[in-house]
């Protein structure tokens, strides 16, 4: 059943967050229904402008309506991550996205005030939600690349300025994470300060985390091992973390490079051991349970494992 992203932030606020994972083809959609079916949690899913290019809109749409068919217990979002204008208008007018995601976070706090709110006014219009960014991240993620140095924290007296001015429904902040695989180096981490900070400015206002993978070093090691050449002190989010940010109030958690990572993982190492094969559907059907397995993982670190039927109750 597809819900407002609304909907979920009421119930997750405070209590839990919801994960939040970007789909490009069929097995990922799969193994994105079955794990949280074994969760018993709610989710998002997201579809990126990447992914509107590489699989087309239309096809996948389509997966989704499939995967909420076999899966008539699933209860989620789907949610357009890192629109530019133009692509989140064509998601509004396309009546199937609950929300989207408008990021003019790279524009001066005018532009992306202005920015923002002509998509609030159109998505509003629509009955649908508008996720906005204020602060950059850096790192590299499909076709978003900020250097380190120009990474900036979200301050939180604009964060309130911003949501007042904008009218936004919930702000991606900054707060110390980064897109890809390549986070954080030494003992840096996430700043909970900061995340208090603007929560006191924004009290009960939803909250999101870009740039939220881990980075399992077990997924490192093994692709390394398989032919890969990822750089071995590459790490993420500590998945602890992600309990002490429910309180302070995140209630969304975008990850997509640690499902990469096992997409790559699975891949490398079948073909690695089976030289002689070509048929794709088997490495598929491994990485479709390794998805599923991972996410029954996530969902118990973002605590949303086991809410499903409190949010059917708060939905139906």
């Amino acid at each position: 059943m597809i819900v407002t992203t609304a909907e979920l932030f009421d119930v997750a606020y405070g209590n839990f967050t919801v994960g939040a994972y970007n789909i490009n083809n069929m097995e990922q959609a799969l193994g994105l229904f079955e794990g949280h079916r074994q969760a018993h949690a709610p989710f998002i899913v997201q579809i990126s402008r990447g992914a509107r290019d590489y699989a087309n809109p239309r096809m996948l749409e389509a997966i989704i309506r499939a995967a909420e068919e076999i899966y008539p217990d699933a209860i989620f979002a789907v949610h357009l991550d890192h629109g530019t204008e133009e692509v989140c208008y064509a998601c509004i007018d396309s009546g199937f996205y609950s929300s989207v995601m408008i990021d003019a976070s790279h524009e001066p706090f005018e532009e992306n005030v202005a920015t923002t709110r002509r998509v609030v006014e159109r998505a509003h219009a629509a009955g649908i939600s508008v996720e906005a960014e204020l602060g950059m991240l850096g790192g590299v993620e499909e076709d978003i690349q900020v250097d380190e140095k120009h990474a900036m924290l979200t301050d939180p007296q604009e964060a309130r300025a911003f949501v007042e001015q904008t009218g936004c429904d919930s702000l991606a902040v900054a707060i110390g994470t980064s897109h890809g695989a390549y986070k954080f180096s030494g003992r840096q981490g996430l700043h909970f300060d900061r995340l208090s900070a603007i929560q006191e400015q924004l009290p009960g206002f939803p909250l999101v985390m870009h740039g939220s993978s881990s980075v399992p070093q077990d997924e490192v090691r093994r692709i390394n091992a398989a032919g890969g050449t990822l750089d071995p002190s590459a790490r993420g989010v500590e998945a602890d973390e992600f309990a002490r940010a429910a309180p302070l109030g995140v209630t969304k958690v975008n990850i997509d490079t640690d499902g990469r990572l096992v997409w790559t993982r699975v891949h490398r190492e079948y073909f690695r051991d089976h030289p002689e094969g070509f048929d794709f559907r088997k490495p598929g059907k491994i990485f479709i349970q390794a998805y599923a397995d991972f996410i029954v993982d996530k969902s118990e670190k973002l605590l949303s494992a086991g809410r499903l039927e409190t949010v059917r109750e708060a939905v139906v």
